[in-house]
């Protein structure tokens, strides 16, 4: 989860006596691809085969501009339609479920296990800039669409004892930050994209920690 590994080597786990560990017992990770990670110091998943999915919980930020598109200023954002955190959830639900399908050492299940590994993740904070409405406006040009921060847990599926955690805020935005017509396919297009760096994240890390350090080491 916390990166298969950096540009400049393996992500490592800090068990330093001057490292700062969690209320919950975790070490920080230093070296990896999100914000912020922490892991057991003994964090092993090769015992595990198969993963298990748990529903995100997602949290958006209160209140928000209603009327149509109109400049919000460096922090503004807009309310998010009930349609519009429809279409938000089921995109990152099925980028997340379609990227890790393709990992080469964990099946999908949905029950737990001895070899199952408990994923839960939540999105927080997610924030829009995309209008609500736009009715009467035939063309809406934006350079951001929205931003999210997201936490991820690895968990044993039976105990429920957590293994590592992630903490990582991405903003979707449109290509190179200039503005781009709005609407619903460009948008859509890029939360997948945003989700899908997540997601990659997560499988290319899970599959190089699913593998004994000796057996990669061949």
């Amino acid at each position: 989860m916390f990166s298969a590994c950096t540009t400049s080597g393996p992500a490592t786990i800090d068990t330093s006596p001057e490292a700062e560990v969690t209320f919950d017992g975790l070490y920080p990770v230093v070296g990896g691809r999100m914000d912020l990670a922490w892991a057991r110091a003994d964090f092993d998943i090769t015992k595990y085969s198969k993963i298990k999915l748990e529903d995100a919980e997602i949290e958006y930020r209160p209140g928000g501009e209603k009327r149509q598109f109109r400049d919000l200023g460096p922090t503004g954002h807009y309310y998010v339609t009930p349609r519009q955190k429809e279409r938000f959830e089921e995109q990152m639900s099925n980028t997340f479920r379609e990227e890790l399908a393709k990992s080469e050492h964990f099946t999908i299940v949905e029950e737990a296990g001895p070899d199952v590994l408990l994923i839960r993740g939540g999105l927080y904070d997610v924030v829009s800039y995309v209008p609500p409405d736009t009715t009467g406006r035939s063309e809406i040009f934006i350079s951001r669409i929205g931003e999210a921060t997201l936490v991820f847990e690895l968990r044993d599926s039976e105990s429920d004892a957590i293994l590592l955690r992630a903490i990582d805020r991405r903003a979707a935005q449109q290509v190179g930050g200039r503005l781009s017509n709005s609407n619903t396919v460009t948008n859509s297009s890029e939360f997948r994209r945003v989700a899908r760096e997540w997601a990659t994240i997560l499988r290319e890390g899970l599959d190089r920690f699913a593998v004994p350090e000796e057996v990669v080491g061949e």
